[in-house]
């Protein structure tokens, strides 16, 4: 920290679009969380170096649904409504958890381009969407967000990299979210198998979208290795083998991945294991 920085609570910060990330990523509620993300203004006032003291408990998350560990979260079958509810609600789990990274990614980290963080502001707001709209199909069903058990990897993750920027664009969009690309078709196929084009074509959207957050992630990582003078694939496998990245299997959609901005030499380290 610099020494002419003074670090500013979050009630005090609401003059800053980082501030207000936090505020956001504090909002307990989903319908609090999501207006506070729709209420920063694209022309906020950004302040790249202000360090921000948290509040407790981040981030804010309502009381459902209950989380347990990914082995207990249970498969059901996609001939039924509720088997087909409880996936798009596993996939309205992740995108919450997404607005909350980006959220955490925006304030957290000083120091960075003002375009960083209007590009995780953009994610944010994207993922908030992508959250509403799986919020409004499972509630045509007949369900709420809340209803499922859900597990939490996409935080345990951003816990652990919290103090590496570097770690967390390596392998939290790079990764996990990256996750989603590959496994985008095959849920799509299985809505669609099951005669839910409602929800397939909610599929088609996060995906279009989620391509372009990895590919943020990818052009930060990307730029942060450059001032670095670091190797994007050398240091990914460090960095994965130092915070424990789960070990990634295919089969992967290289389509989805070359326009999120994995060049030649990443996706060939990627099906080599």
């Amino acid at each position: 920290m610099d020494s002419n920085t003074t670090p500013v609570a979050v009630g005090h910060a609401q003059d800053c679009l980082r501030g207000q990330a936090l505020a956001a990523l504090a909002a307990t509620a989903w319908q609090d969380k999501l207006a506070a993300v729709r209420a920063i203004s694209d022309d906020a006032a950004l302040d790249c170096a202000r360090v921000f003291v948290p509040t407790a408990g981040l981030p804010g998350r309502p009381p459902l649904p209950q989380l347990v560990a990914p082995a207990q979260v249970k498969h059901r079958s996609m001939a039924t409504q509720e088997g087909r509810a409880a996936l798009l609600h596993a996939l309205a789990h992740i995108e919450f958890n997404a607005i909350n990274l980006a959220l955490d990614v925006i304030w957290r980290f000083a120091g960075m381009p003002e375009t960083f963080y209007r590009d995780w502001l953009r994610v944010a707001r994207e993922e908030a969407y992508h959250f509403d709209l799986l919020r409004q199909r499972l509630a045509a069903m007949g369900h709420a967000y809340g209803d499922f058990p859900a597990h939490n990897g996409l935080w345990d993750m951003a816990q652990r990299t919290r103090a590496d920027l570097l770690a967390r664009l390596a392998l939290v969009p790079r990764t996990l979210e990256a996750r989603g690309l590959d496994a985008s078709p095959a849920i799509r196929a299985k809505l669609a198998g099951a005669g839910d084009a409602d929800s397939a074509a909610i599929v088609d959207i996060i995906l279009a979208d989620e391509i372009g957050h990895v590919a943020i992630g990818n052009h930060w990582y990307k730029h942060l290795c450059a001032q670095m003078g670091k190797n994007p694939v050398a240091c990914y496998a460090e960095l994965a083998q130092r915070y424990e990245a789960p070990r990634l299997r295919g089969p992967f959609n290289l389509e989805a991945r070359r326009a999120a901005g994995f060049d030649d030499a990443e996706l060939a380290a990627l099906q080599a294991g």
